[in-house]
């Protein structure tokens, strides 16, 4: 069996025939049997650090790429509640193939975010009616892509470090800053051109078919209609646009839950079936699943991580409803308010996510550490992702709201 054979085996003919689930359960469900088939080689696709256009078709023909796509279109109509939460099932599966769900979803609905009427209305046909999957060159650390103007066109140079979805991507959300000015413009262009060439550098300790490596972009064309919310080349602002980073921090929350969820699930099931009871403690026991510290452990660790799905599922569901409300309803206080909530939720699950994806070693036993069992995919997928952004300035946020009641001021990263 090839590397790749689980998961394309799982893809063939598996919906063809399957109705389209019809409510937030059954979507979850479907979620659960795409982190089945991903699962069963996770590690070995991990090792070989293929481009994974066999994960990115599962996705597709499973219907989960357009769940957030209305329903006119052919899409589920669903609410990023439930989005959340089908993030973080793909990602016990697959750490990876979660985090470029995540990340399309978010760039989905940027043009929401953003975009004119207009321009909603037709990014959202157009990724919906094809099952586009979409990648994003956008990491604000990088002020490199310069946009100049020539006419009624945009033309966007430069380069981006990082560019999560590369070469499995269908649609590229470009960021860059207009030439003379800080002015950001968004766009959203075909991957498929001349002008966007991949260096395929991503070789990172963890989430590793993620598609994560820098990208040059070479004089992309786009028309100053296409500017994301420009009207006459003047941006219209909204407290609304800022919701991209709440919103992008909490897929990073839940597809980190995932991970933890997996690597617990992943632990557990080895644990009942090949771990060995320590047989010098003066209280010996005949399974490993009557060992007290072994269930002391359990017990500890699903503790931490229920409580963190109770958190992550509650401001999941307060994000939800605003950014399925009237855009313009939105206050800067409410705004910071779900910000600070979503810190205090992607906090606790990296603690605690890396305490598990750590610890369960201590729970599997020694022969638990071969390369064979594959228990390291979970750690280095969380440890990697997890840097994106200084914990310790999410933990300063919360202490802000709950000392001074301040909310933070949207920047790239609040």
């Amino acid at each position: 069996m090839t590397l790749t054979n689980a998961v394309t085996t799982g893809l063939e003919d598996r919906w063809q025939d399957a109705a389209r689930p019809q409510t937030s359960a059954g979507w979850l469900a479907r979620a659960q049997e795409v982190a089945d088939i991903l699962a069963a080689d996770a590690v070995e696709r991990d090792r070989a650090n293929a481009t994974p256009h066999a994960e990115v078709r599962q996705l597709k023909e499973s219907g989960l790429v357009t769940l957030l796509g209305p329903r006119i279109h052919g899409g589920a109509g669903e609410s990023w509640d439930t989005a959340y939460k089908v993030i973080r099932t793909v990602a016990r599966g697959d750490g990876s193939i979660g985090q470029l769900l995540g990340y399309h979803y978010l760039w989905a609905w940027a043009a929401r975010l953003v975009a004119t009427d207009d321009q909603i209305a037709s990014v959202e046909e157009l990724y919906t009616t094809n099952d586009f999957l979409f990648g994003g060159a956008v990491n604000p650390r990088d002020s490199d892509l310069v946009i100049r103007e020539d006419g009624d066109d945009l033309i966007f140079s430069g380069r981006k470090s990082f560019s999560t979805g590369g070469q499995v991507s269908d649609l590229t959300v470009l960021e860059g800053i207009l030439e003379g000015t800080d002015t950001h413009v968004f766009a959203i262009v075909p991957t498929a051109q001349e002008g966007i060439v991949f260096a395929d550098d991503w070789d990172n300790l963890g989430q590793r078919l993620t598609e994560s490596g820098s990208v040059e972009i070479r004089d992309v064309r786009v028309p100053w209609a296409s500017a994301a919310g420009f009207v006459d080349k003047e941006f219209q602002p909204l407290t609304y646009n800022t919701l991209n980073v709440p919103a992008i921090q909490l897929v990073f929350a839940n597809f980190y839950l995932g991970i933890a969820q997996g690597a617990l699930e992943t632990a557990s099931a080895y644990t009942r079936t090949t771990t060995r009871p320590w047989p010098y403690g003066g209280d010996d026991k005949h399974h490993a699943t009557d060992e007290w510290y072994l269930l002391e452990g359990y017990g500890e660790l699903a503790s931490k991580l229920w409580a963190d799905e109770a958190l992550l599922d509650a401001v999941g569901a307060e994000i939800s409803g605003v950014l399925h409300a009237p855009r313009e309803d939105l206050t800067a206080r409410r705004r910071g308010e779900i910000a600070v909530r979503i810190a205090a939720g992607k906090l606790r699950i990296v603690d605690d996510g890396l305490e598990v994806a750590t610890k369960v070693y201590e729970l599997t036993g020694a022969r638990a550490s071969a390369n064979t069992v594959g228990l390291d995919i979970f750690w280095r997928n969380l440890r990697t992702h997890s840097l994106h952004d200084p914990i310790a300035y999410k933990k300063r946020e919360v202490g802000t709201f709950v000392l001074k009641n301040e909310v933070p001021e949207p920047t790239w990263y609040t």
